[in-house]
């Protein structure tokens, strides 16, 4: 279950560093994706499993708050706003253009004008396929072996070994 959200200052002079520093590495692999930057990507990571593999044009705010088991794969323009904890299991598949976030905002109109951030952690579990497109919002877990199919956006925790679709993404069968 993801932790419920907490309050964290994204323009302190060390979030601030962390996340230009994150950037720049993942800028460098986007120009280049040789080995070596593959490499100072996965090193942002807490931890990054074997045989994970990384498309070009992955980009993280922090990537200190993202877990990867082994066998993840990331295809093209994955983004991961891991202000909060970004667990993804063994033997993953992100689709292109996937967005993991795990950063949200006050709906209030006005405590929003107080600028605040939230980090809401985001638990990927094992052997689960996020087709392309697919956005996942801040909070949600998603059990093992499901399958989020292309375009959808979740925003409720996903049942394990399920098929959801739509926006938002609703349980369309248990596979």
């Amino acid at each position: 279950m993801a932790l419920m959200k907490r309050h964290f200052d994204s323009l302190t002079r060390e979030m601030l560093q962390k996340r230009q520093t994150a950037h720049e590495v993942c800028r460098q692999f986007s120009r280049s994706p040789s080995k070596g930057n593959l490499k100072r990507v996965r090193s942002l990571f807490s931890r990054c499993g074997g045989s994970v593999f990384i498309e070009a044009g992955f980009h993280c705010d922090y990537g200190e708050f993202i877990e990867l088991g082994d066998r993840v794969f990331i295809n093209i323009n994955c983004t991961i706003l891991d202000a909060g904890r970004v667990s993804i299991g063994h033997d993953t598949l992100i689709g292109p253009n996937v967005q993991i976030l795990a950063v949200t905002h006050d709906v209030d109109p006005q405590l929003r004008l107080g600028k605040s951030n939230y980090a809401n952690d985001v638990m990927i579990g094992n052997n689960v396929w996020l087709a392309a497109g697919v956005i996942i919002t801040p909070g949600v877990t998603i059990g093992d072996n499901s399958v989020i199919g292309a375009g959808s956006v979740v925003t409720c925790d996903v049942d394990a070994n399920s098929l959801y679709v739509g926006h938002p993404a609703v349980k369309v069968k248990t596979i």
